[in-house]
Order: C-alpha cells, then sequence, then structure tokens
C-alpha cells in the first residue's frame, strides 16, 4: 500500500528507537504515509499499524489526536491557521477573514479545484511570532491581511 521509498523512510526512523520502543515510530510513520497518499484513510492507518507492529486501535488514536494528520482529501497546497489565545490576541481573526474571501472557502475546505486547504489549528507553538500560519511544512509568522495577499499571490492559480 505504500511505496518501498516510504516503508524505508520508517525503517530509517524505527532504528532510532530501541526495538522495544519501536511503537514509538508511528507518529513519523503516520506522518511518511500522509505525505505519499495525501491523508489517512482507516485502511490506510490499519496498513501502518501493521507496519509499525502496533495495534490497529493504537493507531488510529494517534492519527486522530494530533491536528497534523488528515482524514479526508484536504488539497495540494495546505494552509493551517492557529486561532489559539496568542494568535487570537494579535489578530488571527483578520487573517482568517482574508483567506476565507481570497480563496473563497471556509476553515474545514478545500478549494473547489482541489489545490487549496484551509484548515484551523489549535497552536503550532510559535506564539512570539503571532499569528501565524503553517504553508505545507513552512512557518509564516507576523501575518497581516497585506501579507496573506502577498503569500497568496505567490501561490499559482489563487484570484484576487
Amino acid at each position: 500500500m505504500l511505496n518501498p521509498d516510504s516503508l524505508k523512510q520508517i525503517e530509517l526512523e524505527a532504528q532510532k528507537y530501541p526495538e522495544d520502543k519501536r511503537a514509538s515510530v508511528i507518529m513519523a510513520a503516520l506522518s511518511i504515509a500522509q505525505e505519499e497518499k495525501g491523508f489517512l484513510n482507516n485502511s490506510l492507518i490499519d496498513y501502518v499499524a501493521g507496519v509499525v507492529g502496533v495495534p490497529p486501535m493504537r493507531a488510529f488514536e494517534v492519527a486522530t489526536f494530533y491536528s497534523m494528520y488528515a482524514h479526508q482529501p484536504c488539497g495540494e497546497t495546505q494552509i493551517k491557521v492557529c486561532t489559539n489565545i496568542s494568535c487570537q490576541l494579535r489578530g488571527s481573526d483578520k487573517i482568517v477573514e482574508r483567506l476565507e474571501k481570497r480563496l473563497g472557502v471556509k476553515l474545514g475546505e478545500v478549494t473547489p479545484d482541489g489545490k487549496i486547504g484551509l484548515k484551523e489549528v489549535e497552536c503550532l507553538g510559535a506564539c512570539v511570532g503571532a499569528p501565524m500560519l503553517q504553508l505545507n511544512k513552512d512557518y509564516i509568522e507576523n501575518l497581516t491581511p497585506e501579507k496573506i495577499d502577498e503569500m497568496l499571490d505567490q501561490l499559482a492559480g489563487v484570484g484576487a
């Protein structure tokens, strides 16, 4: 179900742990699987559990607890906006408003062309740079509506 490169990456991650702690690789393994497939459905979670050697329920608990895992198609480009207290106090509501207006979708939705997903997250651990968001794997801090416009203008295929 995963390509050989992904399986090799999981095995390399597993080597970082003692054999009796192999279950600790589950988060990395789920991330690798999601990166290859785009999102985690139940059968993929079960498969990853088998690769790692943990009960499927344990993998499912991890996959559903953390907001970094997607359980439905979430767009080729993912924008995750922090709306926790530090970001909220520094204007994340204006950031969300600008993103929703420019993209034509609400939080939790994907643009009709499937290119950009917009997601609300609790905390990304960059409170000093609030308000902030994660664009794929990159953090962008000290956001303003104008910075959002610049960011979206740089993404291909985004209308005004």
